[in-house]
């Protein structure tokens, strides 16, 4: 029997997102490429298209040979997109030139020029920051579609005004035997959670408290000290992980309230009687002593609270009576909130601000692989015999009772093993790497528990290898009219026979967004309660390998630090640990960890560097149980054919060199038109077309650019800004003088 926390595999090492090869120097622009007689410099590609992991772009190019004056052309060029969304890092790998133009230099020369071009950059590949790479295509994403008919329907709100935690239970609590043990737990939970029959009590450990009651749902107190075969079980169970969590849990002067749900339930909360304070510019009042986002609109009288990026308003704080508002139909003043206020962080959840934006961005971005079709392989258990139900509205059937998605398609069946298709005539295989999905994947409802598979992808292939990706819709993060919301709102039936298998869960544990660590955890967090479940599968509450999102430092230095001195003590220390440059603290907003990379059967993250993150931290937990008490393994049990280990030389063919392009030394500031014009734009804001060897002002000014020339202005420059973690970044907010949550918004 043992007990994994949740919270240890959560949190991940301070270190940086580049590695040793990369530095942001060498991943800005333009680059630099050297030749026989002289450099060629490109200047940062402009977008027109990316679709799938292919993009079409253009570029300003000038090549200077010895002795003479710089050369000014364009280039139209395809390439594959290869992502590492953990490392923040895209490549365009192999890049193929579909065209070059050069409007200057005689004839002699331009051919020259054209030979060293097409040797020099054909099969090109570069590496940019992710950053930079979503500014260049935010024309290109829509800011209003919705992504699924979500069940938008409120939770049940609980409000509290002293430390509280809301305990959840996935439906009717399922009690499960401990092996070798009078004890029941209940299964369907993550969290300690006891029968004792010989006193009929429940028992439940967080952080450093302990709780009893005759009852689940109701009369829980804390109590001193527990009796001793329950502390023994629980020590048993915990071990080292315990050691851990209690390191950086809260710590309050006495134990917090117990809540315990059943039904989908969501807990705000502040420390004492509400405090309002206005937020400037605006008819808003928000909440300073909570880390709810907690608002009042003064003209109605109204409180909009957040949760898991989903707005609700009631009249009342406390009286339950919350109804869903509509990204779009919020007041008008909610587009007003300074981005340097201390609410600030709610504005991605407002359409059309910048955050909103930079976050449907970061949810388009695929993160893709490389897999071997000879060697990669899926492993799927069933309790018992499969049993498919159908998909309502479709020609789909799903297996209730597999630990990962099988559909039957057209007398086919398929699988999703870690971001990847897989198909076979039988549902318990031999499987076989999918080389094209069924277009009626496309047809899933949210309604469904196996929704999330729509958004992973089969692009392309050869005889030899299968190129995939899936976005952060494969984790729960969806686009919902011009904003990114976290599930469906639904709640799923889990399985539950001989072994438990939990399905994602929108609600219960205080999910919230920020531009700087994307989803995170609330409350259950805060005082060190989540991770302790008796699966060693904990991932189907969060999605696929668990919840992975955020906490970097802000978790450290906040908890760390924090609550010796009452209930916020040390929120300041860790929102303010967290507000360090992008490149270091912000992890992928809409996804866990790269679950490619923690394979070893042949995929294979081609054109990104290896991970800095530590192995344990970043792989994906054994699910084979010890015992009947936790769910069958999905993986096989040879080490040479586990996906789960990690590659011996993770830096060995994973990141092409960006050699031969070097850092360029001049100004980032030459664009191209589509129709092979190059143009410069002064520090004035001034337009300049290069003509006759020469730069000559554009009468039409910078107000009316050609091209888009502007807009394309504008992307780079918010991208140079959010790469390197420049304070003028829209989308950073200011450290909060009120309670952030530590870790969460950190």
């Amino acid at each position: 029997m043992k007990i994994i926390s949740i919270l240890s595999l959560f949190i991940f090492s301070l270190a940086p997102v580049l590695s040793k090869n990369i530095d942001l120097e060498e991943l800005g622009w333009p680059r630099d490429i050297e030749f026989k007689k002289g450099v060629i410099t490109i200047y940062q590609p402009q977008i027109e298209s990316f679709e799938n992991d292919k993009v079409v772009a253009h570029a300003a190019i000038a090549v200077k040979q010895k002795d003479k004056s710089p050369v000014f052309g364009a280039m139209r060029f395809t390439s594959r997109v290869q992502t590492d969304l953990d490392a923040r890092l895209v490549t365009y790998d192999k890049i193929v030139i579909e065209s070059l133009k050069f409007p200057e230099g005689d004839d002699d020369e331009v051919e020259n020029i054209r030979k060293a071009m097409t040797e020099k950059l054909s099969g090109l590949t570069m590496t940019l920051s992710l950053e930079r790479f979503s500014a260049s295509i935010e024309h290109l994403v829509a800011d209003d579609n919705q992504a699924g008919d979500f069940n938008n329907t409120p939770p049940k709100i609980y409000f509290e005004t002293s430390p509280s935690v809301l305990i959840f239970i996935d439906g009717e609590p399922i009690l499960k035997e401990v092996e070798n043990s009078s004890f029941k737990y209940v299964m369907n939970s993550p969290y300690f959670l006891v029968l004792r029959p010989s006193d009929k009590k429940y028992y439940l450990k967080g952080g450093d408290w302990w709780y009893s009651s005759k009852e689940i749902e109701k009369g829980w107190n804390s109590i001193n000290t527990p009796p001793k075969d329950v502390s023994e079980l629980a020590d048993n169970a915990f071990k080292g992980d315990e050691k851990d969590v209690d390191s950086l849990a809260v710590k309050l002067d006495k134990a917090p309230k117990l809540i315990v749900s059943i039904e989908p339930a969501e807990l705000i909360q502040t420390d004492g009687e509400p405090k309002f304070e206005p937020v400037p510019g605006t008819e808003l009042l928000f909440l300073t002593n909570s880390e709810s986002d907690i608002l009042m609109d003064i003209s109605s009288q109204q409180y909009y609270i957040l949760v898991s990026g989903r707005w609700y308003t009631s009249k009342n704080l406390d009286k339950g009576d919350w109804k869903y508002v509509g990204p779009k139909e919020l007041p008008v003043d909610f587009e007003k909130i300074p981005e340097n206020s201390d609410i600030s962080d709610v504005r991605v959840s407002v359409p059309g601000t910048q955050e909103s934006k930079d976050a449907l961005l970061d949810n388009s971005v695929p993160q893709t692989a490389e897999v071997d079709r000879k060697k990669a392989k899926a492993e799927i258990q069933y309790d018992g015999n499969p049993k498919f139900t159908k998909i309502e509205s479709t020609a789909i059937s799903y297996a209730e009772n597999a630990d990962k998605t099988v559909l039957l398609i057209n007398n086919k069946y398929y699988c999703v093993d870690d971001a990847i298709w897989f198909v076979s005539p039988n549902a318990t295989g031999p499987w076989e790497v999918c080389v094209e999905v069924p277009g009626e994947v496309q047809d899933i409802p949210a309604s469904s528990p196996v929704y999330n598979v729509k958004y992973v992808y089969v692009y392309d292939y050869t005889p030899s290898v299968v190129y995939v990706g899936y976005t952060p819709g494969y984790y729960g993060s969806y686009v919902h009219y011009g904003t990114v919301v976290y599930g469906t709102g639904y709640w799923y039936r889990p399985w539950y026979a001989h072994y438990y298998y939990p399905r994602p869960v929108t609600w219960g544990f205080g999910i919230h967004y920020n531009p700087w660590t994307g989803w995170g955890f609330s409350y259950g967090v805060s005082y060190g309660w989540i991770g302790f479940g008796w699966h060693s599968y904990y991932g189907g509450w969060w999605g696929p390998c668990g919840y992975r999102y955020g906490y970097r430092h802000g978790y450290y230095h906040g908890y760390g630090n924090g609550y010796r001195h009452g209930y916020y003590h040390g929120y300041a220390d860790g929102r303010r640990a967290g507000n360090v440059p992008a490149h270091y603290a912000r992890t992928r907003p809409q996804g866990g960890s790269n679950i490619y990379r923690n394979r070893a059967d042949g995929v294979r993250n081609t054109g990104v560097r290896p991970s800095t993150r530590p192995a344990n931290a970043n792989a994906r937990p054994a699910t084979r149980p010890g015992n009947e008490n936790t769910r069958p393994s999905a993986r096989p049990t040879n080490p040479s054919t586990s996906p789960s280990a990690r590659p011996a030389n993770p830096s060995s063919g994973n990141r092409p060199s960006t050699r031969p392009a070097q850092p360029g030394t001049r100004e980032n500031n030459v664009y191209s038109d589509r129709n092979g014009n190059v143009y410069r734009r002064d520090n004035s804001g001034n337009w300049q077309q290069r003509s006759n060897g020469q730069w000559n002002n554009n009468r039409q000014g910078a107000s009316n650019a050609p091209s888009n020339l502007n807009r394309d202005y504008n992307s780079r420059s918010r991208g140079t800004q959010r790469s390197t973690g420049s304070p003028a970044r829209s989308a950073s907010p200011a450290p909060r003088s009120r309670p952030s949550g530590g870790g969460r918004r950190n």
